[in-house]
């Protein structure tokens, strides 16, 4: 047996080395010091009686002997996350999840889902980055996040991908404007008040752009906000009709504060999915990915305008 001479420790180390390019971002996602992991890293290379890496200027490249060794470090660890499913303890997962979402995640289903993976496995902890999706997709490529919740387009070449559900969208007004709004509405009829929606480049905001461009109308009433929380609460306000993802504003409708107007265009509806690279992922990753989905039809079911 080579328990004695071989450990998790070690391969473990070599992993997130190889993974984040450093030993520092190793020792901090591994939540140890930088000379604890060389010294793992250096202990492991005497026993192999081989170097598995090239180090210089701060950056860490693995040899063609440290790449063999790292896929079947990834292997052994994968076999060992077996014995902890097979023994039903997912209290033993002691990790760090990166976890990149949007904006409208953020603020409608991440909290559910975040406890229900607190719950699957209450040791693993949660490193979180809200963002717009391109730049999530970004991060996602170069493996600075582990899964991503982002919606189309997708760029970023990852081999793992669940369908999350889609996300339509809703033109919506307070109450007493929209007491002057009666449908069937044109982009015309709305462009004497200011159109509040998602980001500038986002997909919501560009096919609003060229729809109006179509039609020949000027865009300068079209505000595009990076806080879809301050959006709907100046819509609330009475700051401007909105074009917004129904499931921001549903239960706002529902509640008599806004009310849906009928509008004879909308934009595509957005695509969701859970991303990661499947090679990299570790087996309460997937589990994880699992879960963003099941969280997700969930709340897309319980929404629906």
């Amino acid at each position: 047996m080579i328990g004695h001479i071989l450990t998790l420790k070690q391969l473990e180390a070599l992993v997130w080395v190889a993974d984040l390019g450093s030993f520092r971002k190793a020792a901090h996602h591994l939540n140890t010091t930088q000379p604890n992991i060389s010294s793992r890293i250096a202990s492991l290379e005497k026993t192999l009686g081989f170097s598995l890496m090239e180090r210089d200027a701060g950056s860490v490249r693995l040899n063609d002997k440290g790449r063999e060794i790292l896929s079947a470090g990834r292997a052994t660890l994968r076999a060992a996350e077996q014995v902890v499913e097979i023994a039903k303890r997912p209290d033993l997962v002691h990790d760090r999840l990166r976890l990149g979402v949007t904006e409208l995640v953020a603020c409608t289903w991440l909290h559910d889902y975040l406890r229900r993976l607190k719950h699957s496995y209450p040791a693993v902890n949660v490193e979180l980055t809200v963002d717009l999706s391109r730049n999530l997709d970004r991060a996602l490529s170069a493996n600075r996040l582990d899964i991503a919740l982002m919606n189309a387009p997708f760029t970023a070449p990852v081999d793992g991908m669940i369908e999350l559900g889609t996300s339509g969208y809703i033109w919506a007004a307070s109450p007493t404007l929209s007491d002057g709004l009666h449908g069937p509405l044109g982009l015309a009829d709305l462009l004497p008040f200011s159109i509040l929606t998602h980001a500038r480049h986002t997909l919501p905001f560009v096919e609003l752009s060229e729809h109006a461009h179509r039609l020949g109308l000027a865009t300068s009433r079209i505000v595009p906000s990076n806080s879809m929380t301050s959006c709907v609460q100046m819509v609330t306000d009475g700051m401007g009709v909105a074009l917004l993802s129904q499931v921001l504003v549903a239960q706002d409708i529902r509640a008599g504060k806004l009310k849906a107007l009928e509008v004879d265009w909308l934009p595509n509806p957005l695509r969701f999915a859970a991303r990661y690279q499947t090679e990299k992922m570790a087996t309460f990753m997937t589990r994880s990915a699992e879960v963003a989905a099941e969280t997700a039809h969930a709340f897309y079911d319980a929404t629906a305008v």
